[in-house]
């Protein structure tokens, strides 16, 4: 299954336009949202109208600096000489917060997507799964029983 096709099977309809038509056409956009971290900060500013909005969610997959937020920071850091708005979001948990989510999966009314299961000692395995860029969802650890 594909990153897309799991988004589908979760109800959305997704719309990559930036990836089908490329940076580079004629079309702007008011609002981006980049979750990839694929695409150069400028390619992804010259897509937006003057006085668009961009939404970083996520780190650089490839960055040398600050461990994948230096894009991020370089976006906020450019935001008040330019027209667009160009921001972050980066989730912050609180315990509360991690309550519901977990009564929300046991009432069945949220669905997990995870990917692949590792117990602790294979810790290693499941960095390497991740870096190689094809997990679907997430990863989880499992401790073992004592």
């Amino acid at each position: 299954m594909t990153k897309l096709d799991a988004v589908r099977a979760l109800g959305c309809r997704p719309r990559d336009r930036l990836h089908a038509r490329g940076l580079a056409g004629p079309r702007r956009y008011d609002a981006i949202i980049d979750v990839a971290g694929n695409r150069s900060l400028r390619d992804l500013r010259r897509a937006l109208t003057p006085r668009g909005r961009l939404v970083i969610t996520g780190g650089e997959t490839n960055a040398a600096w600050l461990g994948g937020a230096d894009r991020q920071l370089r976006a906020q850091m450019l935001s008040p000489f330019t027209g667009r708005r160009l921001g972050t979001f980066i989730a912050s948990e609180c315990a509360d917060g991690l309550r519901d989510l977990t009564a929300l999966i046991d009432a069945g009314a949220l669905r997990p997507v995870v990917d692949r299961v590792y117990p602790l000692t294979e810790t290693a395995a499941a960095v390497r799964h991740l870096l190689d860029g094809r997990v679907t969802g997430k990863l989880a650890l499992t401790l073992p029983a004592e």
